[in-house]
């Protein structure tokens, strides 16, 4: 990476699933495959794996090869009552000790010694989420001081450069030349 890299935080935990299930199974280490995604993960491809959105056109590029969760926001519902594990929301890496929904678009991370993954866009959370656990979508939706929708169940990004990620691996982050474009739905 480049000049502008800085610690960002530290991988919690990492996740995968084989099928379309909501949550997805903690694993001892996870590979990503650049231009795909994580290994052997349902939603890992070229072009869209999400159901929804296969639905509606199956060709278009897969921008959520990844989804990260920060363990703040686990934390934070958890304060609220709900006991949300990491990998229950379906993420493939829950971090810690780094602002997810604060980078930019085009923001690269360095998770471990080799993988970079490219940050796409924010997670549009779902009714799913509360067939998880009732009144947990109100949880990860907000409202800012315009009124805006704030989304805060993650980040999704596509792999640049494969590599084996494992819980306990720092993450650092590269920041994109300016302007710094804020996230928006993928």
């Amino acid at each position: 990476m480049g000049a502008s890299d800085t610690v960002g935080g530290t991988v919690l935990t990492v996740s995968s699933n084989g099928v379309y299930a909501f949550t997805k199974p903690n694993r001892e280490s996870v590979t990503l495959l650049a231009g795909l995604g994580v290994e052997g993960d349902v939603h890992a491809g070229v072009t869209v794996k999400h159901r929804s959105r296969m639905a509606k056109d199956p060709t278009v590029p897969n921008l959520r090869q990844v989804h990260l969760i920060h363990a703040e926001l686990l934390d934070e519902v958890a304060g609220s009552g709900f006991d949300v594990p990491p990998g229950a929301l379906g993420e493939n890496i829950t971090t810690r000790g780094i602002d997810l929904l604060g980078l930019p678009t085009g923001a690269r991370l360095r998770l471990g010694a080799e993988a970079v993954v490219e940050v796409t866009g924010l997670r549009n959370p779902c009714a799913q989420i509360d067939g998880f656990r009732h009144g947990l979508l109100k949880q990860v939706l907000g409202r800012d001081e315009e009124g805006r929708l704030v989304r805060k169940a993650g980040i999704m990004a596509v792999v640049l450069t494969g590599g084996v990620v494992r819980p306990g691996d720092p993450i650092a982050v590269e920041l994109p030349a300016g302007p710094h474009r804020p996230l928006e739905k993928v």
